[in-house]
């Protein structure tokens, strides 16, 4: 294997990401025809963007989570500051330790705007400026807190999924 691709997936889930309990697997897809995007001023061609999908691991069954289908409109809908549109393979998916949060980070540095995205009800919201988690070294998702009354303080950290087209 190469040397800056062993690097790579070490840092990075590249393409798919198993969940923390081994019950669903997200992955990228690429879609079979380019999107017509429209631009601020002009229009153009996405070649094969990528879409995010989960597969059930025990049933086979797969469902399209977050595709171009809806995802420009919804950001636009709630504030987004970047005047073009946005895919779901521009970000980075961060899942969280209860696997129904994903935590959307833009690999974009134009697109200003994360998001969090909860996986039971299919909801996308923006992530506020002052949330309690940290990145470090632009990769690495570090979240730490109580569970419960009775826990202890625990810190997770994880890593992202990445669309190979965002390190292209």
């Amino acid at each position: 294997m190469h040397p800056v691709k062993k690097d790579f997936e070490e840092v990075f889930n590249i393409g798919t990401m198993l969940s923390h309990d081994d019950k669903f697997t997200l992955y990228f897809k690429t879609r079979d025809k380019a999107v017509l995007a429209k631009g601020e001023e002009f229009n153009y061609i996405k070649d094969y963007p990528q879409d995010l999908y989960i597969l059930f691991n025990d049933s086979g069954k797969i469902i399209p989570l977050i595709t171009y289908d809806w995802f420009p409109n919804k950001v636009k809908e709630l504030g987004s500051n970047y005047n073009f549109p946005v895919f779901p393979e521009d970000y980075a998916y961060y899942l969280l330790s209860d696997n129904e949060t994903l935590i959307m980070i833009s690999g974009i540095k134009s697109i200003r705007s994360n998001y969090k995205f909860n996986l039971k009800n299919n909801q996308l919201e923006k992530l506020p400026l002052d949330n309690d988690y940290k990145l470090y070294i632009s990769s690495l998702l570090k979240d730490c807190g109580y569970q419960n009354v009775s826990d202890t303080y625990k810190c997770s950290y994880y890593k992202p999924l990445i669309s190979p087209n965002l390190i292209n």
